[in-house]
């Protein structure tokens, strides 16, 4: 399926308002309240809406520390990667973690209360990885600029 304008209005619409009932979508995006409401649902069948979620404040939740974490694994085989994977996903401080083309074999974000809490998950979860040679900690002083909307 490809986007139209009306539909990526929506997309545009829905994120950064998701809260929002379909009369009031309808009346941002110029169209009828049942189209759009139709467009809505194809846009969320096709998979273009993955999901709706809350955004929550970090610094309100008792998390403001954000680390990102770099791990060269000791070698790059497909058991290795996997198993790392598997163990990395469950971690709940790791808000997101990337496999990397350059130095790093993965980049994670980690939220934490502060470089005490760090430690922890350092000592706790990061040191147990399996397959890692290498780990290399990057704490963020302030946040310059942060989106979850895509440019649609």
């Amino acid at each position: 399926m490809n986007l139209d304008e009306t539909d990526r209005r929506i997309l545009r619409v829905l994120q950064r308002r998701g809260r929002m009932s379909n009369a009031d979508l309808s009346e941002a995006v110029h169209l009828s309240a049942s189209a759009c409401h139709r467009r809505v649902q194809r846009l969320e069948a096709d998979g273009y809406i993955r999901d709706y979620v809350a955004l929550l404040d970090t610094r309100r939740i008792g998390l403001p520390t954000t680390v990102f974490v770099e791990i060269t694994l000791l070698r790059q085989a497909d058991e290795v990667l996997e198993a790392f994977e598997t163990a990395v996903a469950r971690i709940p401080d790791v808000l997101e973690c990337h496999l990397m083309a350059g130095t790093a074999d993965y980049i994670l974000k980690v939220v934490a209360e502060d470089t005490d809490d760090f430690a922890r998950i350092h000592r706790q979860y990061l040191t147990r990885l399996p397959g890692v040679a290498q780990m290399q900690s990057s704490f963020a002083l302030r946040t310059v600029c942060q989106t979850t909307a895509l440019p649609v």
